[in-house]
């Protein structure tokens, strides 16, 4: 998200590229555009022990080498973030390669911490500064502003009330910018990881929904796909627009309709349209009037519809840095009112439990069945497609 949104901002000559899935395709798509004498790896993980970034790791390295790289060498190539030291260092990553960071940062809250050394080497250390100063500017405010004032407690307090009073399940967030086109899977995690949760902090069950479906993208490519929905579907959809008044790239005059498209959205969804002027409008088409009885009901738009509007000037290192950390602390207050625990994940953690056992039947080395019928059935489809 924040090498992608400072963009403009990048330093010449560093290009920078992530790697988190195990999927191979993407290793094989990503270092296809690499050098290895040119390439410096940084595996991040706070316990280095996470999967996905150790099987990528150990895959970086054999790449670096069947490209010529030496064994010697490899301490150039190759740095760690983590909390887990002697982790790393056994790994293969010298100590004094290492960057540490604290164990109670979750990876949704750390790219403030030596999790964010990347965006540091892609836009300057200046600029990473920047991003740390909007996010504490917006820390101060939230910590300060009366609540009738404080952006994050209103936006969580607004959600709140669609979701648990008005029955809203998800929440739209769809960024008119192209360089905020990945703010909405950022979200996804920031909020879905943190406020999916079903029991209080005490261990019992909530008695309300908690946590929202986040879910969007960028927003003129929208318009032709999930708007739709947003403005005449029968769910009620809160919506975050967020755009920007100045563009980098600013091409004749679209800039002016990238801006016009997004007020117009929101325009629309609040103010929908009537019968009597979907009527009006086709009277003034032509239309007999049977035409305008049977075609009317579907051009009502019932409006009414929720949304915010973010505007920032442009979307510099402090602007970014203020932006996420206002969305940090509306998860947070959520969080407080609905009495959940917002930095756990044990769902997640189920998952790579069940994982390595899945992964032991796969290859033959745990013969005996899985838990359940199903699985056991497409781990026994999967070795029938592998054997020899």
């Amino acid at each position: 998200l924040v090498s992608e949104a400072l963009l403009p901002y990048a330093q010449r000559g560093v290009r920078c590229h992530y790697l988190a899935n195990i999927d191979g395709s993407e290793f094989h798509e990503l270092s296809a555009n690499l050098r290895a004498e040119t390439t410096l790896f940084i595996v991040s993980s706070k316990s280095f022990n996470t999967l996905e970034t150790l099987k990528n790791a150990m895959a970086a390295r054999t790449w670096y080498l069947a490209q010529g790289g030496s064994e010697a060498e490899l301490y150039r190539h190759f740095i760690a973030v983590s909390s887990n030291k002697a982790a790393a260092v056994a790994f293969g990553i010298r100590e004094e390669n290492i960057f540490p960071m604290w164990d109670w940062v979750g990876g949704r809250y750390s790219l403030w911490s030596a999790i964010g050394l990347p965006i540091a080497l892609a836009i300057g250390t200046a600029n990473f500064k920047e991003l740390l100063s909007g996010a504490y500017t917006m820390d101060q405010h939230f910590q300060t502003a009366p609540f009738d004032k404080n952006m994050p407690v209103l936006l969580a307090l607004l959600g709140v009330w669609y979701g648990n009073f008005w029955g809203a399940q998800s929440h739209a967030i769809l960024p008119y910018d192209h360089y905020l086109r990945n703010i909405t899977k950022h979200l996804q995690q920031l909020d879905m990881e943190s406020n999916g949760k079903s029991v209080l902090q005490d261990g019992t069950p909530v008695k309300t929904n908690t946590g929202p479906v986040i879910w969007g993208g960028v927003g003129c490519n929208g318009q032709h796909a999930y708007h739709q929905l947003l403005h005449q579907g029968t769910q009620l959809i809160p919506a975050d627009f967020i755009v920007p008044v100045v563009s980098f790239n600013p091409v004749a005059d679209h800039h002016q309709w990238l801006y016009a498209n997004c007020l117009s959205q929101s325009q629309a969804l609040m103010l929908g349209k009537t019968r009597e002027e979907a009527e009006a409008e086709l009277r003034g088409k032509g239309l007999n009037e049977a035409d305008i009885e049977k075609l009317a009901p579907h051009k009502v738009i019932p409006g009414n519809r929720p949304s915010n509007t973010l505007v920032v000037e442009r979307v510099s290192p402090r602007r970014l840095g203020a932006l996420v950390a206002m969305y940090e602390h509306k998860v947070f207050v959520q969080s407080v009112i609905w009495g959940i625990n917002a930095f756990d994940q044990w769902g997640v953690e189920l998952g790579k439990e069940l994982g390595e056992g899945v992964y032991q039947r796969l290859i033959g080395n745990l013969e005996c069945s899985a838990e359940d019928g199903s699985t056991q059935g497409l781990i026994n489809h999967f070795r029938s497609r592998h054997r020899g």
